[in-house]
């Protein structure tokens, strides 16, 4: 399995090599880091350079957006992108329109930007959508994001937004709501199977008091199995088949 969507670099440095150990014993094989800001696209490549299961997405994410985008920012991603053979999306941009965020110019600036350069550097985008689902979809449609695809990240919609997202070329990608969210898993189910990728959207969870409830790239298997149980199908076969539409949208390449 492929865990698409991870903030793993979040994690202490010496738990990292025990949450690989966890992944790898339910059965992942690659874990994707994805960035937020700068410093994190750093701490991305540098992960990957150093674990063989974890390759790299950069980008800048909504939340984190300070300043506006510029093309010293713009050149330093691309810079990226010819120090390290391991990026492989761009990964965590979008819109995010919940009160408190940057200012909207600012994010869809960054957005229409990064789209752009995706296309330039023919990496897949994996976006966040927060509250913006229609204008997210907007602006990935008249920047032609669609010569790139990728998925929408942590997918919470409804089926009309998930139809939306597949025609404009893109993969829906479910995270752990799925376990327990009955309206999701209503419409989950009425999602193509070969249009589904799989993600965890692990991150360090101090607020949960039992370290063992911290999401990490091994709850991947619970969502593999729920999906399994919905789609009425054998965890084996949707295990293949989401781990293709994974492989397809990040290397370009069938497995």
């Amino acid at each position: 399995m492929l865990d698409i969507h991870t903030h793993i670099t979040e994690y202490n440095h010496n738990e990292i090599t025990e949450v690989i150990k966890r992944a790898k014993n339910v059965g992942v094989k690659i874990i994707i880091a994805a960035s937020t800001t700068i410093n994190s696209c750093f701490q991305s490549i540098k992960l990957s350079n150093t674990y063989n299961i974890i390759y790299s997405g950069i980008g800048l994410h909504p939340m984190d957006l300070k300043t506006p985008i510029n093309e010293t920012i713009l050149k330093t991603l691309e810079n990226f992108t010819k120090k390290s053979n391991k990026i492989v999306t761009f990964s965590e941009i979008g819109l995010d329109f919940l009160d408190d965020m940057p200012d909207r110019k600012i994010q869809y600036d960054a957005f229409r930007e990064q789209i752009r350069l995706s296309i330039q550097l023919n990496l897949p985008i994996i976006f966040h959508s927060r509250n913006a689902d229609l204008e997210t979809l907007r602006i990935l449609k008249e920047e032609q994001a669609y010569k790139v695809g990728g998925a929408m990240h942590y997918f919470q919609s409804d089926i009309n937004i998930a139809n939306k997202v597949i025609d404009l070329g893109f993969n829906i990608s479910i995270a752990k709501p799925i376990l327990n969210n009955i309206e999701l898993q209503k419409t989950v189910k009425n999602i193509p199977l070969n249009k589904i990728v799989l993600e965890t959207d692990s991150a360090p969870q101090p607020f949960k008091k039992n370290r063992e409830k911290w999401t990490e790239p091994r709850h991947l298997y619970d969502i593999a199995e729920k999906l399994s149980s919905l789609y009425d199908c054998d965890i084996n076969e949707l295990q293949k088949i989401t781990s293709k539409n994974s492989y397809d949208m990040l290397f370009k390449i069938p497995i």
